[in-house]
């Protein structure tokens, strides 16, 4: 199986890795935010085209400095007033590019699950019939039980982000697994930390439940710049799968 992470936008290079999976008969696994909100490299993305450049260089300042406080501020006083208008302008934007990427993986034998940045309901209306959407569960491949488990850390309040306790639920109704795929990495500090972003924050739930059920494998993506790609937490091989825009490359499982 090959596997993604952190997509956000880069159609032609997924298509690419979606054309290579159909021709090695791999299914092909994508492990959240599939759109481009922001890229903090250039600040391109969704967020830039509605709101402008000098909006989104304000807000990447705040988050890389931890602010999320003042960031969710910044973003309530520019949109307070027009919420719905800036609303309808992303919805456009968003429908676009999922649009697109169903387009790239049309035909494909994928699995989807979905980050912070997505929005579930338009990720799931417009895929192919190939893709596979898995808000959490377990699916065998290759003979292996794979569980997959979307959302992202609890922080802006987006439609993508799910609370501590509903990670731990989700993870528990999966059992022991043999390789664990999630969109975020475990609470463990050189995995969850962005040496650009400086993001440090993982998810405990994870990290219990790698030590409770001790599968092979733990494949995420989340963070760009992660201190570490690859860490051992116990019997567990834990592996940041890359930023697939950046990289346009996947990672082959074994």
């Amino acid at each position: 199986m090959l596997l993604v992470a952190d997509v956000h936008g880069a159609v032609d290079g997924l298509g690419r890795v979606a054309a290579k999976a159909k021709a090695s008969r791999e299914p092909l696994l994508i492990l959240g935010d599939l759109i481009n909100f922001i890229d903090y490299r250039d600040l391109s993305g969704i967020v830039a085209d509605v709101c402008g450049e000098a909006f989104v260089a304000d807000m990447v300042a705040l988050r890389t400095a931890g602010e999320m406080a003042a960031a969710g501020r910044l973003w309530k006083n520019f949109s307070e007033g027009r919420e719905e208008s800036i609303r309808e302008e992303y919805g456009v934007r968003i429908e676009a590019e999922y649009v697109q990427i169903g387009m790239a993986l049309d035909g494909a034998e994928v699995y989807v699950i979905h980050g912070n940045v997505d929005q579930p309901d338009r990720l799931v209306r417009n895929m192919p019939d190939s893709v596979r959407y898995v808000e959490s569960g377990v699916v065998e491949i290759e003979g292996l039980r794979v569980g997959l488990v979307s959302g992202g850390l609890p922080s802006l309040g987006t439609p993508g982000e799910v609370s501590h306790d509903e990670m731990a639920l989700r993870l528990a109704d999966l059992g022991p697994v043999d390789v664990l795929c999630t969109h975020v990495p475990p609470a463990v500090r050189v995995l969850a930390g962005d040496v650009i972003g400086g993001r440090k924050e993982g998810s405990q739930p994870i990290l219990d439940y790698l030590a409770a059920h001790r599968p092979e494998f733990h494949y995420f993506g989340d963070i760009h710049q992660p201190q570490a790609t690859n860490w051992r937490v116990g019997a567990t091989a834990c592996r940041n799968v890359g930023y697939f825009r950046a990289t346009g490359r996947a990672v082959r499982h074994r």
